[in-house]
């Protein structure tokens, strides 16, 4: 069967993209089909990951930071992605550019959490009727749900809290800021595809 391809997105490709990419890849590392990497929209090519974003994956439990090399965000990269997590609207807006017909599989990391605690089983209908096995569809299946749902959820509170913030050269506060607004999201949306995963009709 196919694989299911993720795609994070940030700046530089050293903070907050590899760090997503990461922590997806860890929590859906049992699943074989599934495919996780990363750019940046003006990505620090061959760069390793940042240090202090390095501690924080570390912290949170990741052993493969030290692998990280940076690269440019292309538009073969959007095209082989079946979802693309975007760590700001500004990515998201520079992902769309390079391939408009991307825009209904690609959400912020934030938006894309908010949008997965209003999904109800019914609405994991489409993936549940796919077989168990065939991992990649029920997944492929859950975006074009949560796409679906995006004008049906409430927006952020203010449009700001959609994204996550830039660390990069920063305080180390802020660093545990960027930490604290993305691994929540980063959980919500591995709840959600374990439950696309493993629903049944």
């Amino acid at each position: 069967m196919p694989d299911f391809s993720i795609l994070t997105v940030c700046s530089g490709n050293i903070c907050r993209s590899p760090l997503a990419e990461q922590l997806l890849r860890a929590g859906l590392s049992d699943v074989a089909d599934v495919r996780v990497s990363s750019a940046g929209t003006i990505g620090m090519i061959g760069s390793p990951m940042d240090p202090q974003s390095a501690e924080l994956a570390a912290r949170f439990g990741v052993t493969d930071a030290a692998g990280h090399v940076a690269r440019e965000l292309n538009a073969q990269h959007v095209a082989d992605a079946q979802l693309v997590f975007a760590m700001s609207r500004e990515h998201r807006r520079s992902v769309v550019e390079f391939e408009p017909r991307a825009a209904r599989r690609t959400f912020t990391l934030r938006e894309f959490a908010r949008i997965a605690a209003e999904i109800t089983d019914e609405d994991l209908a489409p993936a549940a009727e796919l077989p168990l096995e065939d991992a990649a569809g029920r997944l492929s299946a859950t975006v074009t749900v949560v796409a679906a749902m995006r004008g049906m959820v409430g927006p952020a509170h203010t449009p700001d809290d959609d994204d996550i913030i830039d660390p990069y050269r920063r305080t180390a506060d802020i660093y545990e800021r960027t930490g604290a607004e993305l691994r929540p999201a980063v959980d919500a949306a591995l709840v959600l595809f374990r439950r696309a995963l493993t629903l049944t009709r």
